[in-house]
């Protein structure tokens, strides 16, 4: 009973960072306000019992995202400021973009009311998948670690294809941030010494 209170405690903040997060317009309350989201969405997974979730959701979410955002804050001048004013007419109705995530919602709540229960004895998964790789995960791939073999072994192009995606979203991230910069004025003078002599 615990359980559900916390997890419903834990969505309704949710709810209310996301809500505030959309009526901000300082980008840096809006990025702390996003590491805020990603430390309770880390404790909704551990409510939901997968740490190995909600320690990748705390590591990456709350800590890297947020000191990446947060150093491309630094880099940038006016953060506080909007990019348009009233006096500007947005490109688009605010009704479309509601209506489209409306429907996206709906679709999304309706392919999951089949799901069977969380911890369903009777869930396909539990019936065949776990037990398969319970009783044959050690001798067909050497590995005492269930998960480890799962995720390193029979799921090993999976965890590769996701590895390289996060590798190149940080490459892009640093080349982002890293870019062209002009030259200091230090290495300038020192051009000018050595034409003067």
């Amino acid at each position: 009973m615990i359980d559900i209170v916390i997890g419903i405690t834990l969505l309704a903040f949710l709810a209310i960072t996301a809500v505030a997060i959309v009526r901000m317009t300082n980008l840096f309350a809006i990025v702390m306000l996003f590491g805020i989201f990603s430390l309770l969405s880390a404790g909704l997974f551990v409510v939901m019992d997968a740490p190995d979730v909600a320690f990748t959701e705390a590591a990456v979410g709350a800590g890297i995202s947020t000191v990446l955002m947060l150093a491309t804050l630094a880099l940038i001048k006016n953060h506080g400021k909007t990019p348009y004013n009233e006096a500007t007419p947005r490109a688009h109705r605010p009704w479309l973009p509601l209506a489209v995530v409306g429907i996206t919602g709906a679709a999304l709540i309706y392919g999951t009311w089949d799901i069977p229960g969380f911890g369903d004895p009777n869930a396909p998964a539990q019936t065949h998948v776990a037990r398969y790789y319970i009783e044959n995960a050690v001798p067909e791939t050497g590995v005492p670690n269930i998960v480890t073999a799962v995720l390193a072994s029979y799921r090993g192009f999976d965890t590769l294809g996701e590895v390289a995606v996060v590798f190149t979203a940080g490459v892009a991230v640093l080349l982002l941030i890293g870019g062209r910069r002009p030259k200091s004025t230090v290495k300038l003078k020192d051009e000018k010494g050595q034409d003067d002599a």
